[in-house]
């Protein structure tokens, strides 16, 4: 994979493959075939979570991972980088094409969501 440039504070490839990811304090849980369904609240403030319980609606919905993003969640604990979480991906889905850049967008994704950290 070519080095990139720095861009808008955006970190290289090098940087970026060693980031730790880590998942937040969710409710998640794996279903008989691995895949994960991740419990997310729809409102933290009191008001959202007041407007809900006065309206009797849940406050959370379920996030259903593929198969690539289950196995992906539960890599992200906070010991392994970016780098040996793509190791395990490409070993699990060896005949993926583009994985590298899957994964990166996908971490990008649960990042801005609030769903990890680094």
């Amino acid at each position: 994979m070519p080095k990139t440039k720095r861009n808008k504070g955006l970190p290289t490839v090098e940087e970026f493959l060693g980031y730790l990811p880590k998942r937040l304090d969710f409710e998640w849980s794996t279903d008989d075939t691995g895949l994960v369904t991740i419990v997310v609240p729809k409102f933290t403030g009191k008001v959202g979570k007041s407007l809900t319980k006065l309206l009797k609606r849940d406050n959370t919905f379920s996030s259903q991972l593929d198969k690539l993003g289950s196995t992906v969640w539960k890599q992200c604990d906070g010991t392994k980088t970016v780098q040996e979480i793509l190791e395990i991906a490409v070993k699990e889905f060896p005949s993926e094409k583009n994985l590298d850049q899957r994964l990166f967008l996908f971490l990008q994704q649960l990042k801005s969501l609030g769903y990890i950290t680094y």
